[in-house]
């Protein structure tokens, strides 16, 4: 698994279908601003943890596919801390984290918010890592690492950079193609179903 979150570095940093502004851009994001101190809080309810283990636990919680930064991570168990929410006890130099009376009635407050904010996450580990998008999602980190690898190996020549260039923009359009073909074909069916309707 990357240290860092692998597939936002490469644009894939929004869940829910947000766009950029400018050319059309689907975006994954598992957490919207301000969700990661409700996960946090959350799975430290559920067992004292240290920040190394939070994010182990945030990573395994998704499923392997994202792993938010110790520069996320950390800053938000201070703010907990800060607000009352979390403690901490030094252990073997470590701060071992756990949720105050304070932070179990602030889950218990914003309890429908929290299971819609796991709902998501849980959508993200099933719809990311699931057995009909396992493949894509294997074949795409392969083929990533391939040229990556080839590319900053000092290997090969711009005349090979550029065959590999060529190929991915050829199969960046066969995958728009097929994606415009299910389009197709679902606003097909959706006019279908409202023609019977009306």
């Amino acid at each position: 698994m990357f240290e860092r979150d692998f597939w936002g570095d490469f644009g894939f940093g929004g869940w829910g279908g947000r766009e950029r502004k400018g050319p059309r851009r689907f975006r994954w994001k598992p957490l919207e601003r301000g969700d990661l101190k409700f996960v946090i809080l959350r799975l430290i309810s559920h067992k004292p943890m240290h920040g190394y283990e939070v994010m182990q636990a945030l990573e395994e919680e998704f499923g392997g596919g994202y792993k938010p930064s110790p520069g996320s991570v950390y800053p938000t168990l201070q703010m907990l801390e800060d607000e009352g929410l979390l403690r901490y006890r030094e252990e073997e130099g470590k701060k071992i984290y756990e949720v105050t009376e304070e932070g179990k009635a602030y889950l218990e407050e914003h309890g429908d918010l929290v299971d819609k904010i796991f709902d998501r996450v849980g959508a993200f580990a099933n719809g990311f890592f699931g057995k009909d998008t396992r493949g894509v999602t294997a074949a795409f980190s392969r083929l990533a690492q391939t040229c990556f690898e080839g590319t900053f190996s000092g290997r090969l020549d711009g005349e090979a950079i550029g065959k590999m260039t060529e190929i991915l923009h050829r199969a960046q359009g066969e995958v728009e193609e097929v994606i415009r073909g299910r389009r197709r074909k679902d606003a097909r069916n959706e006019a279908k179903d409202q023609e019977e309707v009306e």
